[in-house]
């Protein structure tokens, strides 16, 4: 065997053994005619101790040894000196004295070094990621989301969930974002989409009477990314027949704190809160609600109804709102922070963005302090609950405008200042989603897909497409969105008509989902499901807010492997034999 145990396996019961161990040289200090190296493996570090009278052979070969080496090391396990244990390793009462060793391969210097904290471009981590995966921190992620993945499938399997894999390759289905296209070679002209997810299969599964399915799967989308999105994710699909919104919700959130108690030793606490979409947006300006700290939204149109400014009457009386959030216990009143907010604030659509900070006696520090009465700097510390010391941050336009221009500011602000609560788990349900939303172009789209059934029967009449809800769900942990799912359509009649909402008119519609609407010509039951990402999850889990520190090889914002260099040109015979050719955009 290359080595008997593992370098982070080693304690004090072992002394007086002799094992060989094999991995990597993270540090090496030489103390005169002595050699201390750290020897690191998966498991952990380790104390290899070269000494000359003992070893002469290995201490030479441990001259030659430097950072990221891959070595092997046999000798004698060892109990420290009383005084020289380091509490701060597992293998801290113990050392290695070193008897022979081998230089298993060598390492040029890395870009970076090994160990966590690195203060390192993560353009240069992403380049040389198998560097990058080395570190403790990221080798405890990809284990945390091992052991995520074990006990989803544990806990489902004991539920009589059956594990199904679902086509890669499949046909376009619009979904809400750009699909991935696959040439087909034997059918030229014609196209594969990698599935942005397996929505319409897993309603076949019911259909096909499999009753409860689940599957760890690849997802694609082609669109823009941020720090908690990719290209190509995994999320857990999850289905399930003759259910009806409470039941998914339950198991849902039975799953969540089991994750949460097995693979962190934390309990989330039950049951979740559940806040409507139209509620979530009018406290937090988003449906990412985060309830771990205040500084909820407040409307303060009424208390500025006689204002002298221009800009607060204009835009309540256009049919706007004005709304407010306090932040309580200003750090320090930097005007610059502030204008940082302004700014911010009209990158992100705002006209602008109000300041007022409140001092002792009833003074106020702001831009409009010339035009502030007495009664609305009392009105609006009594409506938000703060006083002096404190600062206020308005906006007046319309809502659609003000709430997710607050609901940012209110996150920035917490994490700026510290006002999250130290207590972490803060879930909830947001539940009575809107079923469309109207784009810039005027045409109706489903807030979450149009598989969804509504909340209400439509009857025989038309909608009304502003106030229709669906029976749609949303897990939120922290202010980030985990898990999102729903109550499916069963009914060909229904589908059709959302469909027809959408203008996709019968024939497009057995175009792009003939398959479907035939399989709901035979008994399909009523069903419905959620889908869990993991990749979130398990950034959550690890305390991160890079999606990127949870994946293995991920992509950059601009959708990039810079360890690969992909995407890359592709030969010309392959493109011709696709029956491609590339035309400048």
């Amino acid at each position: 065997m290359m080595r008997t145990h593992r370098c982070g396996e080693l304690r004090a019961e072992d002394a007086g053994r002799e094992v060989t161990l094999a991995g990597w040289v993270h540090h090496r200090r030489d103390h005169g005619k002595v050699i201390f190296i750290d020897l690191r493996d998966a498991s952990g570090p380790v104390q290899v101790v070269f000494h000359p009278d003992d070893a002469l052979e290995a201490t030479q070969v441990a001259e030659d040894m430097q950072r990221e080496y891959c070595v092997r090391v046999t000798g004698e396990v060892v109990r420290r000196k009383p005084g020289s244990e380091n509490p701060k390793l597992a293998t801290g009462e113990v050392e290695l004295a070193a008897r022979s060793a081998e230089i298993l391969a060598e390492s040029e210097t890395p870009p970076f070094v090994i160990e966590d904290g690195v203060d390192a471009d993560e353009q240069v981590r992403l380049r040389y990621r198998y560097l990058d995966l080395r570190r403790p921190e990221m080798q405890a992620a990809l284990r945390l989301r091992a052991q995520v993945v074990s006990e989803i499938r544990s806990f489902l399997d004991e539920r009589g969930f059956v594990e199904i894999e679902t086509p890669i390759l499949f046909k376009a289905t619009p979904e809400g974002a750009r699909d991935f296209l696959v040439p087909s070679r034997l059918q030229p002209g014609k196209f594969f989409a990698l599935p942005q997810s397996p929505q319409i299969l897993k309603q076949l599964l019911m259909v096909s009477g499999f009753d409860r399915y689940y599957q760890i799967a690849r997802c694609f989308r082609d669109e823009d990314l941020r720090a908690d999105r990719q290209p190509e994710f995994t999320q857990l699909d999850l289905e399930m027949s003759f259910v009806e919104r409470e039941d998914v919700l339950e198991l849902t959130e039975q799953l969540y704190v089991h994750l949460w108690r097995e693979c962190i030793g934390a309990e989330l606490p039950q049951p979740f809160p559940r806040i409507g979409y139209a509620e979530a947006i009018r406290r937090f300006g988003t449906d990412h609600v985060d309830m771990r700290y205040g500084m909820e939204l407040t409307d303060v149109a009424e208390i500025f109804a006689d204002t002298g400014l221009g800009i607060f009457r204009k835009a309540v009386g256009s049919g706007g709102v004005m709304r407010a959030i306090g932040v309580p216990g200003w750090p320090d009143m930097n005007d610059s922070q502030l204008k940082r907010y302004e700014r911010q604030a009209m990158e992100r659509g705002a006209k602008g963005l109000a300041w007022i900070i409140f001092k002792d006696g009833g003074e106020v520090h702001s831009p409009l302090q010339k035009h502030l009465s007495a009664a609305e700097i009392d009105g609006l510390q009594k409506a938000l609950g703060i006083g002096p010391g404190d600062v206020a941050f308005l906006m007046a336009d319309d809502a659609v405008v003000v709430n997710p221009v607050l609901g940012a500011l209110r996150m920035e602000v917490a994490r700026d200042h510290d006002h999250i609560a130290k207590e972490p788990w803060a879930p909830c349900w947001v539940i009575d989603y809107p079923y469309f939303e109207q784009g810039d172009d005027g045409a109706w789209q489903p807030i979450h897909h149009p598989f969804t059934m509504p909340s209400e029967d439509w009857g025989s009449g038309e909608p009304d497409y502003h106030t229709l809800r669906a029976e749609a769900y949303d897990i939120v942990i922290n202010g980030v969105e985990l898990a999102s799912g729903s109550i499916r359509i069963h009914r060909p009649d229904l589908q059709q008509r959302v469909f027809d909402a959408l203008g996709i008119d019968p024939e497009t519609a057995r175009d792009r989902f003939g398959f479907l609407l035939e399989a709901f010509r035979y008994g399909p039951p009523p069903h419905g499901g959620i889908a869990p990402g993991i990749d979130r999850t398990v950034m959550v889990m690890a305390g991160t807010e890079n999606i990127r520190d949870v994946i293995a090889f991920p992509k950059t914002q601009s959708g990039s492997d810079l360890l690969a260099g992909a995407p890359s040109d592709v030969d010309a015979t392959a493109l011709r034999e696709l029956g491609l050719r590339i035309v400048e955009p």
